[in-house]
């Protein structure tokens, strides 16, 4: 299955997920920061659900390094003055925890598609699926229409450093209208 539907009570806030303190060391004042338990609580409960779901849907994505992932979101709010923005952290860290679904939260572009307002029923529901572009390519036949222009070229024998870097999203000059201009 190559989608992940999941409902999430609203998370703490940005705002409540680190609380600091300050502590001595070596004779000064140093501010320390923590998880809340609010926070804590709420990964843990929450990556448990996770693990269940994955299981449950049968989420079979292998997760890597490079695979990105929108998370469409519907938001159920209890007031009018929550944000949105300020529940993703504690959320995405939860997924993170889990390993089952991305390995970095750095790979998720969420959307936010509605906000509502339920005081009975307050919530997230969110859809989490691949996106279709490869680093810096729209679509995996663009990556193959590129990588087969490199079969021929002596980088490419050598683990090509300029293909695994547009496989990673990163923009380079060597590359120009979607063609590499270092071919040797």
């Amino acid at each position: 299955m190559d989608h992940l539907y999941l409902v999430s009570p609203i998370p703490p806030s940005v705002n409540h997920y680190l609380g600091y303190r300050a502590i001595m060391k070596n004779g000064k004042p140093v501010v320390m920061s923590y998880k809340t338990t609010k926070a804590a609580k709420f990964q843990q409960d929450f990556a448990k659900y996770v693990r269940q779901e994955v299981i449950n849907q049968n989420w079979t994505l292998i997760p890597d390094k490079q695979q990105h992932f929108y998370a469409d979101c519907t938001f159920y709010f209890d007031r009018i003055d929550k944000d949105s923005d300020n529940c993703f952290k504690v959320l995405w860290d939860s997924i993170t925890s889990t390993k089952l679904v991305w390995l970095d939260d750095n790979v998720v572009c969420e959307r936010v598609n509605r906000i509502y307002y339920d005081s009975q029923n307050p919530r997230i529901e969110i859809d989490i699926y691949p996106v279709d572009y490869i680093g810096i390519f729209d679509n995996m036949s663009q990556l193959k229409e590129f990588e087969n222009n490199c079969v021929g070229c002596s980088r490419y024998s050598r683990n090509c450093s300029i293909l695994n870097k547009a496989k990673q999203g990163r923009i380079q000059k060597e590359i120009k209208d979607g063609v590499c201009v270092v071919r040797k």
